[in-house]
């Protein structure tokens, strides 16, 4: 059985086989390389969580550690949930791909994520400038 060949008159258009289950195999690739960007996003964000309730408060000998304490408990709340959330999202798109399908983002998670992104980022700032 031979493979379709692709012709075009586009002289910049890649010719060669055309195979069908290239555009699955190349989705579920992207699928698998954004699930590695929810990892290195959490990973990221607990580095910022350490370093906000530990590094930073004995570099700046700060007499008030709890509120940096907390925005690394948030941060690192963030980092769990976009490893978490990481896997459950890499599982329903590759059974949605499997099958055919789309599946969205679920949008609370989105809200909480942006939500407490910006929480987390507005009491660092006002810490980093009341709490000198």
């Amino acid at each position: 059985m031979e493979a379709a060949v692709r012709v075009s008159r586009d002289p910049m258009a890649p010719l060669g086989p055309l195979d069908e289950r290239d555009f699955s195999r190349r989705t579920l690739l992207a699928n698998e390389r954004t699930y590695l960007a929810w990892w290195r996003t959490g990973l990221t964000t607990l580095t910022v969580a350490l370093a906000s309730a530990r590094v930073v408060p004995e570099l700046s000998g700060s007499e008030h550690q709890w509120p940096y304490t907390v925005i690394g408990v948030v941060f690192a709340l963030l980092g769990i949930l976009c490893i978490a959330d990481g896997e459950r999202r890499r599982v329903a798109v590759d059974r949605a791909l499997r099958r055919g399908e789309f599946v969205e983002i679920d949008p609370r998670v989105t809200t909480i994520l942006s939500g407490a992104g910006v929480f987390a980022g507005i009491a660092l700032v006002v810490v980093i400038v009341f709490n000198p």
